[in-house]
């Protein structure tokens, strides 16, 4: 008798938890169509589920900041070819906080990058160790218009800068590139050094100086403008000599320049802006720890950003420095492929950053012309394609993937740890929404049954073969 009432309780929970119907919003796409909202209808069939997760919203991980990319020169002419209307659309899918990629951190260079139409800096006047002649008007041109235009549209966007290269005649060969390239540069070969761990920085105490204050008058200068950078990376891929505009360092040597020269520099000059080690582009956790272990460079920088190979020193750095912020700096850019394959590589980068305690995403290009050339060489992906000939505007894959996070994992969620079926799944959880958000890839080439057990709700949906998926399940 006791059996047979215990069984009858068990039903009658069960029939009350079945009960509780889950609030589901679903966005799907394939390469074939792209962002489909989908009407979420819970499927009723009883056979094992072909992906099924287990989400329990107390297994709370990192705190995400948020997601962007950057605003390069290239991207603001790119813009240029298409009617006024088109660059506010544009825009409008980036950076609106209703409808669009919602982006509400971006990168932008110091000087000239890969992808400026030349080579500058913002004090090419030789030996102004006083920097007597810095000047940001180069950036009114592109760089400004470019960032006010985002601002118009989301004004507590922040923005975050890193240089490629000092003013060239801070380096031993007084010219922006490390490596000779007769088709790209004009650099002597007998500059021409791919040798990493040695540094182009000329390592004396008044080119750190300079140096120090060239940061300074950036972000003062910027602030004029209604712009608040609100971090340094102090060195873009500090161990990359490349035929465009960069510079190798010494690890110890960064660990000077911002121990004894930047951040004494930001604390006279009263500058709220962070200082972050990024960003590391090598796997070797040591090149960190040289850096951060000189003086008290560990209580000044706020945060490390890594990308391309830097992804290999990820998972070391979250755990040996927790306390560190994390960054995604820049996503691999492909070859200019824009295609279905680049955003399945994409989606695994976002997967083994986040699982490795990243906080933030930075997709790179958000815009170019169909080329995707920089004026060095390489062709690159961008998130938007724009014809130079027809004009017509195209959404890449890579757009719809980082909208497919960026609209949904608002900013202060959390990471979730989850159990079962994780391979192809990223989840985290909103606590003002008190909300899970869910992106899952079906990399398979027939449809799958996906099954989500979250608290006590059951979502159960048929996914479409290679497509990305974010559902939004609410548990109120």
């Amino acid at each position: 008798m006791q059996i047979f009432k215990l069984t009858i309780v068990l039903c009658l929970l069960s029939i009350t938890v079945n009960a509780q119907k889950a609030k589901v919003s679903w966005v799907s796409t394939t390469n074939e169509n792209a962002w489909v909202k989908k009407k979420y209808k819970p499927i009723k069939s009883k056979k094992a589920s072909d992906i099924s997760i287990s989400i329990d919203v107390t297994k709370q991980e990192q705190k995400i900041d948020g997601f962007g990319g950057c605003f390069n020169e290239l991207g603001w002419d790119a813009l240029g070819m298409v009617t006024p209307e088109e660059k506010q659309q544009i825009l409008n899918d980036l950076f609106s906080q209703e409808k669009g990629c919602k982006f509400n951190i971006c990168r932008m260079p110091i000087g000239a990058n890969d992808y400026a139409v030349d080579w500058y800096s913002h004090n090419e006047t030789e030996g102004d160790f006083a920097m007597t002649n810095f000047s940001i008007d180069r950036d009114k041109k592109r760089l400004i218009p470019y960032i006010k235009g985002a601002q118009k549209i989301n004004s507590e966007i922040e923005i975050w800068a890193s240089p490629w290269c000092p003013p060239s005649w801070m380096k031993h060969s007084k010219h922006y590139a490390c490596k000779s390239n007769p088709e790209f540069n004009d650099l002597p070969i007998e500059w021409s050094n791919t040798e990493e761990l040695v540094s182009r920085f000329i390592t004396e105490p008044k080119y750190f100086e300079a140096y120090a204050l060239y940061f300074s008058k950036f972000i003062k200068a910027y602030e004029k403008e209604g712009i608040d950078i609100s971090a340094v990376h102090v060195q873009n891929e500090p161990n990359s000599a490349q035929n465009f505009p960069s510079c190798v360092w010494k690890p110890q040597d960064l660990g000077i320049f911002i121990a004894d020269y930047l951040g004494p520099k930001f604390k006279e000059d009263n500058l709220e802006t962070d200082i972050w080690l990024g960003t590391i582009e090598r796997p070797q956790i040591e090149r960190v720890d040289d850096v951060l272990q000189y003086k008290n460079t560990r209580d000044i920088v706020k945060g490390v950003g890594f990308q391309w190979a830097g992804k290999g020193a990820i998972e070391a750095v979250h755990a040996k420095y927790p306390e560190m912020q994390l960054m995604q700096t820049e996503t691999e850019c492909g070859d200019g492929s824009n295609d279905w394959k680049a955003a399945e590589y994409t989606f695994n980068l976002m997967k083994h950053y986040f699982e490795n305690g990243a906080n933030s995403y930075m997709y790179w290009n958000m815009v170019l012309d169909e080329t995707g050339k920089s004026q060095w060489g390489w062709k690159q992906n961008s998130m938007i394609s724009i014809d130079s000939k027809t004009k017509a505007i195209k959404y890449n894959p890579e757009f719809y993937l980082m909208k497919h996070l960026s609209a949904f994992v608002a900013p202060g969620s959390v990471k979730l740890a989850t159990s079962g079926d994780t391979k192809n799944a990223i989840v985290f959880y909103n606590h003002d929404a008190n909300e899970v958000v869910i992106l899952t890839y079906n990399d398979q080439d027939i449809q799958q049954e996906l099954k989500l057990d979250i608290a006590n709700k059951v979502v159960k949906a048929s996914l479409e073969p290679k497509s990305f998926n974010t559902m939004v399940v609410n548990l109120n």
